[in-house]
């Protein structure tokens, strides 16, 4: 028993602290990405009715523009994770409408498994999986299009964004990897 909670102590030190350069990089970044979404968001397709923006885009931010070297940041792992999620997400709320508590759930538990079998983990795919649950009757009535948008097409934005802004300085290259 005792082995089990010295586990929890963790094994190594906190992470060293940036540089106010890369602050303001990821900071400028998740400006960008952020911006320009809600602006797409509040300002034109409001407009129309449609949904632009949703809440695990500002995870998402935090990997792609904060922690670009991550695996979990990179653009396969981005799209696919937030699209994939989406998918199972609404699959799930769609399987258990009476019964959001299993819906919820199932989408997370669910999203995180096709992640890990697609070898696209991004933490913030099991909000995304959660929001399609959680998120209300403008969500739900979206139905699978919610993965395509906003859902995927918020993310390309965000991920073009993460290209631009994050290849400018030359001490940060993004991404790592594609495929």
């Amino acid at each position: 028993m005792k082995a089990y909670f010295t586990k929890m102590k963790g094994t190594t030190t906190s992470p060293p602290r940036v540089s106010l350069s890369e602050i303001g990089w990821s900071w400028l970044g998740a400006f960008l990405g952020i911006g320009f979404i809600s602006f797409a968001n509040y300002r034109v397709f409001e407009k129309i009715d449609l949904l632009m923006i949703v809440g695990s885009f500002g995870a998402s931010a935090v990997l792609i523009y904060g922690a670009i070297k991550s695996p979990l940041a990179q653009p396969r792992n981005l799209l696919g994770g937030h699209v994939l999620s989406a998918l199972v997400g609404v699959a799930c709320q769609q399987l258990f409408p009476s019964t959001p508590w299993l819906a919820a759930a199932l989408a997370v538990s669910t999203a995180i498994a096709v992640m890990h079998a697609t070898r696209t983990l991004h933490p913030p795919g099991g909000a995304t999986a959660l929001i399609a649950v959680i998120g209300g009757e403008k969500i739900h009535n979206l139905g699978f299009t919610y993965a395509l948008f906003p859902v995927g097409g918020g993310a390309l934005i965000m991920l073009v964004i993460a290209l631009l802004v994050n290849n400018i300085p030359r001490h940060r290259r993004y991404p790592e990897f594609w495929v």
